[in-house]
């Protein structure tokens, strides 16, 4: 029996940023331009169920803010699922939301990712950005999500013997990529001497290897496959998805320099796909570290063990690269609104397969792979478009 699939109809994005805009606001500019996107227009009433992924950083609207979402999308009475895996929410999102479709229980789903994070006060915030690790052993003995991943990046540096520019070369290369991205929170080239000399935040992360702090939202619309041309011509499919997760705690886990989420999702996800790695154009990965961007491409299987560091310092992830990463501008770059993220990297691959990203454009993109993950590891999505 052939399995349903889900394409992409139509998706919106806000700016990245410190915005003046509430959540609310956020998250009818996302879902209007996910709207206004679809090329021959979609009724709200089409729209059978909704999927929010956000964290509810700061402590926004943590009891049932699927509800806000029916309020200020215009859904009145749909069912909408709130879902909250860390930074991974909106990954998970999106995958309900194909499962939903896959399943032949609904024909056009919505999937918003959000967060609003520079509302609160700066201790308030550095409590936040730590709940989504592990509290009795990590968060409440003061490590700080820098700090893990900085423990990461010095086991990852000392087993490869890596050379350490590896790190500053993602800091350029995804800064450089987000001055054609007019979303992106830091439009700001940088070189690799000025990463190399920001101040140290968590030995060996200095400030230009850690992600900004975000506000900002993005709404992705997806339909069956053979409903999707009602819609436009141009769909992108979802060809497959993979979910994984892994122990909380660092000193839980086999290994500081591999996911076993990452991994397993991405398994699954080109199982399910029938896909080979070699047919992927570019990537789209959870950068909210520089070692992070090293160590997806090994747990994706794009590059061998302790070899991530070699490839990104050759060029091949680079935009006319053999391999592309983070066209947008990555996390790093571009913005990491907790919840928002990995409805952004699925906005990124719905505009590069349609051949609608400017001067960011991969050339020839046909098919593409978002990868989000949820505080250090503990959580991951994977999954791959193709442009029909």
């Amino acid at each position: 029996m052939t399995r349903r699939r889900a394409a992409l109809i139509g998706a919106g994005h806000t700016k990245f940023g410190v915005l003046p805009d509430g959540p609310r606001a956020l998250l009818r500019q996302a879902v209007d331009g996910a709207v206004a996107s679809v090329d021959r227009g979609v009724e709200r009433s089409a729209i059978g169920e909704a999927f929010l992924g956000t964290l509810g950083f700061a402590g926004w609207q943590l009891g049932n803010a699927s509800a806000v979402l029916a309020e200020e999308a215009r859904l009145p009475g749909v069912p909408v699922t709130r879902v909250e895996n860390a930074c991974a929410s909106a990954g998970f999102a999106l995958r309900s939301g194909v499962q939903a479709i896959e399943s032949g229980a609904r024909d056009v789903v919505l999937v918003v990712g959000l967060e609003k994070m520079n509302d609160a006060p700066s201790t308030r915030r550095r409590y936040w950005l730590g709940v989504s690790g592990d509290t009795e052993w990590e968060r409440m003995a003061g490590l700080t999500f820098a700090g893990v991943y900085g423990l990461m990046a010095s086991a990852y540096l000392t087993e490869h013997h890596a050379d350490p520019d590896a790190l500053a070369e993602v800091a350029v290369k995804n800064h450089e990529n987000a001055l054609a991205n007019p979303n992106a929170h830091l439009r700001k080239r940088i070189t690799r001497e000025e990463a190399k000399a920001s101040p140290l935040v968590a030995d060996p992360l200095r400030l230009f290897d850690c992600c900004p702090v975000s506000d900002g939202a993005a709404a992705l619309l997806l339909a069956g496959e053979e409903v999707a041309k009602r819609f436009t011509d141009t769909p992108v499919l979802i060809e497959g998805t993979g979910a994984g997760s892994d122990a909380l705690a660092l000193q839980d886990r086999a290994s500081l320099t591999k996911l076993a989420a990452t991994r397993r999702a991405a398994d699954e996800a080109f199982r399910r796909s029938g896909t080979e790695r070699r047919s992927v154009d570019l990537l789209e990965v959870h950068d909210c570290f520089t070692i992070a961007e090293l160590l997806a491409l090994e747990d994706l299987g794009f590059a061998p063990a302790g070899e991530a560091a070699a490839l990104e310092l050759s060029g091949a992830t680079r935009i006319g690269g053999a391999l592309p990463v983070n066209p947008d501008g990555g996390l790093k770059a571009k913005g990491h609104p907790i919840g928002a993220t990995g409805a952004s990297q699925a906005y990124e691959a719905f505009r590069q397969l349609r051949g609608e990203a400017g001067s960011r454009q991969v050339k020839g993109a046909r098919r593409a792979l978002t990868h989000n993950v949820g505080g250090s590891g503990a959580s991951a999505t994977v999954t791959l478009f193709a442009a029909v």
